[in-house]
């Protein structure tokens, strides 16, 4: 029998190190893996969920955050539905990388994206650099979600991923209810949206993705 579920595109984003992959290991695999090389441009993996009544598939890229790789991103935001800005609560300089992320998602992605933003590394509560109050304030500027996450003592992921889970469900629900309200109506529901393409200076730059 054919899959029927709906599906998603999830993009988990963030300087290199702050721990995207342990993130994305614990939450598909239920175990935390600690954390080695680097990742390579992107990877991806797949969870199935029931979601308010729906079958949901996300497909979850892993993407890199090394600046050399930083050129490579806006192929992996094509098609995003939901981002997952990641940051680690003990390193202030990833927290300011995160509103770079943001900027580029706005440049390069198409449609509407639900946001998420974790604090990870919570566990390590005496190293902490960025307060939990103040990554709040910056997710709501946003109109993100925001949970403090630890992939270690396994600490808001469910609650993370649920969330983005059920953002993405809502707006399937929507997309469904207005594209049956524009059947009765007998006016077309498919919504056009302007690409966007690199120009030959933007293919040239080196850059980094995790």
């Amino acid at each position: 029998m054919a899959d029927d579920a709906a599906q998603a595109k999830v993009v988990v984003l963030g300087d290199t190190g702050v721990g995207k992959t342990c993130l994305v290991h614990r939450f598909i695999e239920g175990k935390f893996v600690p954390h080695g090389a680097s990742t390579i441009g992107a990877s991806f993996m797949v969870k199935k969920m029931n979601v308010g009544g729906m079958r949901l598939t996300m497909q979850i890229w892993d993407t890199a955050g090394q600046e050399r790789f930083r050129s490579m991103a806006p192929m992996y935001y094509r098609g995003a539905e939901a981002a997952i800005l990641v940051l680690d609560c003990t390193n202030a300089d990833s927290y300011e990388k995160v509103r770079s992320w943001v900027e580029e998602l706005k440049r390069n992605a198409s449609g509407e994206i639900f946001l998420a933003l974790a604090c990870n590394k919570c566990d390590l509560v005496e190293e902490r650099r960025v307060a939990q109050e103040e990554a709040e304030a910056y997710a709501k500027s946003i109109g993100a979600v925001c949970m403090e996450t630890s992939a270690k003592s396994n600490k808001g992921i469910d609650e993370l991923f649920g969330a983005v889970a059920k953002g993405l469900v809502q707006k399937k629900k929507t997309q469904e209810q207005g594209a049956g309200q524009g059947k009765k109506d007998g006016k077309s529901s498919i919504k056009v949206e302007r690409e966007r393409t690199l120009g030959h200076e933007g293919r040239r730059k080196s850059g980094g993705c995790c």
